[in-house]
């Protein structure tokens, strides 16, 4: 099985190398391929996206992301900044299902900012459709106004658009994710403003009564929910929404459990090809200070495993191993706290290793 490895930016490579030496302490006979992708390809090749990246993360079984994107890229045209690479892939490889689990470990519960009955416990799964919305949306673009208050002032507009098949698989990943979970889905809208919305309120509604009556559905909107994972965050099991609406909300209940250096992330397509990466970004303002947390990556690397290699007891190894690791108190900076042992991100790698071999 052929494994891309895309380290990108920032702290993308001290993160990455260490999920692929957790994934060669394993002993399986994946094949690794490396290649830069974001500000690293734009030096390298010109592009953010290089053809022959491209190419192999097409060809591969699966895509092992770090970060992309750097500050001083800011002034680049939009085409050529690092963040067009991972929308670029998402789109040519078709990656239409983004999993983004937040899981509150019982030895983190300190590290979080909320109270630890809120949230000790917490496991939801967020389900972001990820090919479509605002982001991909057409036309866009920049023009002068042709009516309002100011007409003829300078504008800038996307379009926010979903079709029905784009609704609908989706919501068949959620409500199949449920019936492995606690069974329950909130889908996240703006119905009550926007048209875009009201549709796919409708159509996760017609999909729910068609196949899946068993499982109990709850319509939200977005800023009740943003509230609601605050407020009471253990109410949620699975929640599914659109691109914008997921991208947002995930980051959020990202710090329900401590840090965002917790959180990984699978983005599949039907094939069950995947790219996998933290949900975290480049931090470039740590880079190469060997304090970023890599446990997002090898969880990422885990949920690799799972969905797009068929390894999914290695991938309980794995996700054992951190749990081992967190137990014994060792902490990364973002979640360190008092009687607790600050390591580095190689130190934190070690660990891990050390837990899988034991």
């Amino acid at each position: 099985m052929k494994i891309a490895v895309l380290p990108g930016d920032g702290i993308g490579k001290e993160i990455v190398a260490q999920a692929v030496r957790v994934l060669q302490a394993l002993g399986e006979s994946f094949e690794y391929e490396w290649a830069d992708v974001g500000g690293a390809a734009y030096e390298s090749a010109g592009h953010p996206l290089p053809e022959a990246t491209l190419k192999l993360a097409m060809e591969s079984d699966a895509v092992l992301f770090g970060a992309v994107g750097d500050w001083k890229y800011d002034k680049l045209e939009r085409a050529l900044r690092p963040e067009q690479a991972i929308l670029g892939l998402r789109k040519n490889m078709g990656l239409f299902a983004n999993f983004r689990p937040a899981i509150c470990y019982e030895e983190l519960v300190g590290a979080s900012s909320l109270k630890p009955e809120i949230i000790a416990g917490l496991d939801i799964l967020i389900v972001r459709e990820l090919t479509g919305d605002i982001y991909f949306g057409q036309p866009r673009g920049r023009r002068a106004s042709p009516d309002g208050a100011f007409a003829g002032a300078d504008e800038a507009f996307d379009t926010m658009r979903y079709s029905r098949p784009e609704i609908e698989r989706i919501a068949h990943v959620a409500f199949q994710a449920a019936r492995k979970r606690g069974n329950k889905v909130a889908s996240v809208d703006k119905a009550n403003v926007l048209e875009t919305f009201q549709f796919w309120k409708d159509v996760v509604t017609e999909v729910h009564e068609a196949h899946y009556v068993d499982v109990k559905l709850e319509h939200m909107y977005v800023d009740n929910a943003a509230m609601q994972l605050v407020k009471a965050p253990k109410n949620f099991d699975v929640v599914v929404t659109g691109n914008m609406f997921g991208d947002i909300l995930s980051d959020e209940a990202s710090m329900l459990t401590g840090s965002i250096g917790m959180l990984p992330s699978a983005s599949l397509n039907d094939r069950k090809q995947g790219l996998y990466e933290p949900s975290h970004g480049s931090a470039p303002d740590i880079a190469g200070k060997g304090v970023a947390n890599p446990l997002a990556t090898i969880l990422s690397a885990a949920m690799m495993l799972r969905f797009s290699l068929d390894k999914a007891e290695q991938a309980d190894r794995i996700e054992a191993a951190v749990k081992k690791v967190l137990a014994s108190g060792l902490r990364t900076p973002d979640i360190w706290s008092e009687g607790t042992t600050k390591v580095g991100t190689e130190a934190m790698g070690d660990a891990v290793v050390a837990a899988l071999a034991q």
